[in-house]
């Protein structure tokens, strides 16, 4: 198991923000997960599950405690219809194993810039699809070390939602349920989705992807574009101007720019609309209000 210390957690995250982790841990096998969580229980540590980090804003001054990874956790296999996934694998990954099996169900996820683990705690999706409509079931490592399987509705799985988190679960691995499919017709919606995201998301900048959750009846890039804050900077952050739903780090942001940049876009949205704009992202660390 690779263990280093002060890791700059800017190396591990999709905003390339973040100071450094006290230990940063890679274990490979649910028993070495599980030794992990009993050092940190043990000595008191504060401790922090880490997959892609795409959808984490780490503060500048880092974390205190551990930070586990799930990189090792690379488990996947495809079986007739099924296809078992460790939770540190790409979703990107996924998307192509099933693609290379014939099976359909997984296009939406392909540009989904996160791992299998972290899709499944948030309910990830795109394009009107999400993870809870092709999971058939998560095996989960229980605040008492016990590995459980459960189903998306015993997980409670809703918009960008599950129980995993306020039950302390951690995800091991997930199996989807698929379809046969046509590998032409697979690789041609992948492709479509793919060319979409291309023109409407900055890509080329680095980010969380959508940073708002979409509130009922709305899309949040609307809200902070007719709000008129479709470019609005804070020192290295910004809104994009492709698409306002996403903030970017343009150049040598902060995590204090980007937390300082979403507290004002939500203010500003709430005064002029009344609607309190909810942060999908992962706010971890100190962040002080300005």
């Amino acid at each position: 198991m690779e263990v280093r210390i002060n890791e700059p957690m800017k190396a591990h995250t999709s905003f390339k923000v973040g100071g450094p982790a006290d230990w940063f841990v890679m274990p490979e096998t649910k028993e070495e997960l599980s030794a992990v969580l009993d050092i940190c229980r043990r000595a008191d540590l504060p401790w922090y599950m880490l997959g892609n980090g795409s959808n984490l804003l780490i503060s500048d001054s880092g974390l205190r405690g551990v930070v586990i990874s799930t990189k090792k956790f690379d488990r996947l296999e495809s079986c007739d219809t099924t296809l078992r996934v460790g939770a540190g694998v790409l979703l990107s990954r996924a998307a192509a194993a099933a693609l290379k099996a014939g099976l359909t169900g997984l296009e939406f996820a392909a540009g989904i810039p996160g791992t299998v683990g972290g899709a499944v705690v948030m309910n990830a999706g795109a394009y009107g699809s999400e993870m809870k409509d092709v999971l058939k079931q998560v095996t989960v490592l229980d605040r008492e070390g016990r590995v459980l399987t459960l189903s998306p509705e015993e997980l409670k799985m809703g918009y960008r939602t599950s129980r995993i988190p306020d039950e302390g679960y951690l995800v091991l691995e997930a199996e989807f349920l698929l379809n046969k499919g046509d590998k032409d017709a697979i690789k041609e919606r992948m492709d479509e989705l793919a060319a979409k995201r291309r023109e409407k998301q900055p890509l080329e900048y680095p980010s969380a992807g959508s940073t708002f959750k979409r509130p009922a009846g709305h899309f949040a890039g609307k809200l902070i574009e007719d709000a008129g804050l479709k470019g609005f900077t804070v020192g290295g952050a910004a809104v994009s101007d492709k698409h306002a739903g996403f903030v970017i780090n343009k150049g040598g942001a902060s995590a204090v720019d980007i937390a300082s940049l979403c507290r004002q876009v939500q203010t500003e949205v709430l005064k002029q609309t009344g609607i309190q704009l909810e942060l999908e992202i992962r706010l971890l660390g100190d962040f002080k209000e300005d």
